[in-house]
């Protein structure tokens, strides 16, 4: 069965792909049209603007693929009619902000942490599924957010969403309607300290035999302060939610620490968290709360992320380094091996001195690899498990191989801006593209593959730290076939307020 194509209709008899055409004035069918299909900024009109990347007008590439099929040769490139498409559409992003109400308690929330998923929650129509945004805020409050179409929810405070990207009305290209982001009436969950991160205790999987697409908990952890140290959490969300009640009950400590907590991640294959400190990484069994360090370092660790397996851990130091540590060998033998690491001098950023770096762990030196600047956020690729992307606070964004990492960077993305500020990287499900605030506000998305960028706007005063792509949702087809529905949607959070974007 051919596959749909945003913009065109397929002719079956034909064996074709043909552009929508807009409806003659005037005729029966263009007066019974919907008022989008007789807009004349319709999606049929796409054909005349050009792709981001190949620069063909869309009906070029219409005509290169009914002449070469789905690949096809231009600008001195090979290209791909399905993917030039998709950037296509990646390019007109809509944007909407939230917290237009009296209260305004949206935007008075200081956003350090943001997740994204369905969980059951019970309602006066009784237990459904429903999207929930989990956020922690800079002051350790934390809150979970019931999305939804309607309006008008049952209890709590709706926020109705403001368009803010594009400006213009008639520059918006698609009139899909932004979901509502209601906060229950309950107060928000108050903790010791900052929020540092949350993570969802969920597999990590893109194949069709996972299609259960909710959680059971969430793994929270606090900065710290001066007079605690940070704390791991687990929130158990397997019983149904009820907005009307306090979080507090199913929340429960698992590990605490006498440093700085940083970063977080969880694997889903061995039920353990890594924790990134000041002083190295830990690893938290969540089932037991047994704590175990697997990595000791003089530079704060700001970033951590497993691979596929769990048994590795990359990590992202102030100091550039990023190193990877195999947690699977017996702990003893670990430390009674220490390894030397030379990196870059960055303290002042204009000396080029070098010094020796001690570390503490099963380090392989061979795919350690030195940024510009200290690491701000690793994601690894799950459709290619030795791929991860990687920035720095110099603004430096790349993507690397485990394999070649001795070679230097697969892809480079410019453009990013950062000097001294932890800005997420967010990946879509479908791993096209990757996303990212930077210093001057603007947000920007780029070509994985590629490396290019295909949207580069400002539309808050803001930096938007924290992006989370929806989740894709699954559907039962014909003959009981599981479908992913990969959904071309985020979450964005600043010290501005939430905003959410989409492209048709």
């Amino acid at each position: 069965m051919p596959q749909d194509l945003p913009g065109f209709y397929y002719d079956a008899e034909k064996n074709r792909y043909f552009p929508n055409k807009p409806r003659i004035p005037g005729s029966s069918s263009f007066s019974n049209a919907s008022p989008s299909q007789n807009n004349p900024l319709s999606s049929s009109l796409q054909a005349t603007k050009l792709c981001p990347k190949t620069r063909v007008p869309a009906s070029k590439l219409l005509h290169l693929r009914e002449l070469n099929g789905n690949a096809f040769s231009y600008d001195r490139g090979r290209h791909s009619f399905v993917e030039e498409f998709h950037k296509l559409h990646a390019s007109k992003l809509v944007v909407w902000r939230y917290g237009a109400t009296d209260e305004n308690l949206l935007r008075n929330i200081r956003y350090s942490a943001l997740e994204q998923t369905q969980i059951d929650v019970q309602t006066l129509e009784g237990q459904m599924e429903t999207e929930v945004l989990l956020v922690g805020s800079m002051d350790g409050s934390l809150s979970l957010l019931k999305v939804g179409s309607e309006r008008h929810f049952d209890y709590g405070i709706t926020h109705i969403p403001d368009r803010v990207w594009p400006s213009t009305k008639g520059d918006a290209e698609s009139d899909e309607t932004p979901p509502y982001v209601s906060r229950p009436a309950a107060a928000p969950l108050h903790m010791p300290s900052r929020i540092s991160s949350i993570r969802l205790c969920e597999k990590q999987s893109f194949s069709t035999n996972n299609y259960d697409s909710k959680f059971q908990c969430s793994l929270i952890t606090t900065l710290g302060s001066e007079t605690y140290g940070g704390f791991v959490y687990i929130l158990n969300l397997l019983e149904p939610v009820d907005f009307t009640s306090r979080l507090d009950r199913r929340l429960h400590a698992v590990a605490t620490f006498n440093h700085t907590i940083w970063t977080a991640d969880y694997s889903f294959n061995t039920a353990q968290a890594a924790i990134g400190t000041d002083i190295g990484v830990a690893l938290v069994n969540v089932e037991r709360g047994a704590t175990k360090w697997v990595c000791r370092s003089k530079s704060d660790v700001l970033a951590v992320q497993f691979d596929q397996t769990g048994n590795i851990v990359l990590c992202g130091l102030r100091n550039g380094a990023i190193v990877t540590v195999d947690v699977r060998e017996n702990q003893e033998r670990m430390f009674s091996r220490l390894t030397k690491l030379k990196i870059p001098y960055s303290s002042s950023g204009r000396s080029s001195q070098k010094r020796w770096f001690e570390i503490k762990g099963l380090i392989s030196p061979s795919h350690t690899i030195h940024m510009p600047s200290s690491i701000s956020s690793l994601v690894s690729l799950q459709s290619y498990d030795q791929y991860f992307l990687a920035s720095s606070m110099d603004g430096s964004m790349k993507l690397y191989d485990h394999r070649l990492t001795k070679r230097g960077a697969v892809q480079s993305y410019g453009g990013h801006v950062n000097s001294h500020t932890r800005i997420q990287l967010g990946v879509d499900q479908s791993e096209r593209f990757v996303m990212s605030g930077g210093e001057d506000c603007y947000l920007r998305l780029w070509s994985i593959k590629s490396g290019k960028m295909l949207f580069g706007e400002k539309f808050s005063d803001s930096v938007l730290t924290n992006i989370c792509w929806r989740r894709a949702q699954s559907t039962l087809g014909k003959e009981g076939e599981i479908r992913q529905n990969h959904n071309c949607r985020a979450w964005l959070a600043s010290e501005e307020g939430l905003f959410h974007m989409h492209w048709s």
